[in-house]
């Protein structure tokens, strides 16, 4: 089938440009259109740099063109981003850490989805991919990192870094680890309230000796609130990787989670949802898959969120063991773990390299008012 400028353009009339009430075709956003039999290039200019915004852009003209023009068409987009410079009196630059390229938020919209175990499962691929990595456990009330990496009983030193006395991580398997839990002991119960437990968070961030690192992961608390606001107002986060289990009531929470990080205040690029317990599988039956918690559900609310959707993790006894004894599962050889995890940590460095490519640096963020604790509404 030849194609037609003209009835791509009305079809592309149905489609409003993001953040503004016209059309993309009457707003100037689209800039070029051009078709050869049953292919078309689309160029379109967006002011808003969100890699959301960027996703939701191109989903869209693809489905619309597919739906009012033809279903079978061969598109591609191309998307530019033509963001109105900021007033300099409103610019809110985080503090980067000196040595650290990308600083990336482990999230879940509640607890007991695994989230500290993806973590520390991400963590030991990248260094087995060759990063060098740190894990920050910004879980204040119930630290489990260091027991995952097997130096529970370990105390940070003291270093001399310029003149300043710093804070040494531990290192176990590649990766440099930092923990309320280094400080406490294990039967102590840390019942802080937000402004303290931000405190050592910011000194566990900005005195610390993290030297050269290519990716530091934060292993947030469950939920949406104080620590989150407190890290994401510190640093400027690369992005966010948001985790949860196949069942409803974990998916109903990570929505939220993935909503507090793109709520207009806070802008924090979302890379992706991994499922964690997505089946299980006996040893004995390696073929077998028992949707235990149900099916594919993160990865539907990816689709639905439109965001990417980073991969899935099965649930196998292994993983547990392993965390228990504090060596992660990844580091595991010719194993279904070590492949779940090479998979999922080789889409999230795509999505870092992505999101570099592509968008401005993340700024930290600035809560002046009630507003930033505001419910979010995301439609």
């Amino acid at each position: 089938m030849k194609l037609n400028k003209q009835d791509i353009l009305k079809a592309l009339k149905t489609i409003t440009a993001p953040g503004e009430g016209e059309n993309i075709v009457d707003s100037g956003a689209v800039t070029n259109v051009v078709t050869f039999a049953d292919e078309v290039i689309v160029d379109v200019t967006i002011k808003n740099p969100s890699l959301q915004a960027k996703k939701k852009t191109e989903v869209e003209i693809l489905q619309t063109i597919h739906k009012e023009v033809y279903e079978k068409a061969k598109i591609k987009v191309n998307i530019k981003v033509d963001a109105p410079a900021k007033p300099a009196t409103n610019e809110i630059k985080g503090k980067p850490i000196p040595g650290i390229q990308n600083i990336i938020a482990v999230a879940s919209g509640k607890g007991g989805v695994g989230k500290s175990t993806v973590t520390a499962n991400l963590a030991v691929t990248l260094s087995k991919m060759g990063f060098k990595v740190g894990v920050l456990d910004a879980d204040i009330y119930g630290p489990s990192i260091p027991i995952m990496f097997d130096v529970a009983n370990e105390r940070p030193l003291s270093v001399n870094v310029d003149g300043k006395s710093k804070m040494k991580p531990i290192e176990n398997y590649g990766v440099k680890i930092l923990s309320i839990g280094f400080f406490t002991k294990p039967d102590q119960a840390v019942i802080w309230r937000g402004p303290m437990a931000s405190k050592a968070l910011n000194q566990m961030i900005f005195d610390a000796a993290w030297g050269e690192l290519d990716f530091l992961l934060l292993d947030l608390p469950p939920g949406t609130g104080d620590i989150h606001l407190s890290i994401m107002q510190a640093l400027p986060i690369t992005g966010a990787v948001v985790v949860s289990t196949p069942q409803n009531v974990a998916l109903a929470d990570a929505k939220k989670g993935v909503a507090m990080f793109q709520q207009e205040s806070i802008n924090v690029p979302v890379l992706g949802i991994i499922e964690n317990m997505a089946y299980f599988t006996p040893a004995e039956l390696p073929e077998n898959k028992y949707h235990i918690f149900g099916k594919e559900g993160a990865k539907n609310l990816a689709e639905d969120l439109k965001v990417p959707f980073l991969g899935e993790v099965p649930l196998v006894q292994s993983i547990r063991e392993a965390g228990d004894v504090g060596r992660p599962a990844a580091m595991q050889i010719a194993t279904p773990i070590e492949e779940a995890f090479e998979v999922i940590t080789q889409h999230v460095v795509q999505q870092v390299v992505d999101r570099n490519k592509d968008l401005p640096a993340t700024e930290a963020i600035k809560i002046t008012t009630m507003a930033g604790c505001s419910a979010v509404n995301k439609k």
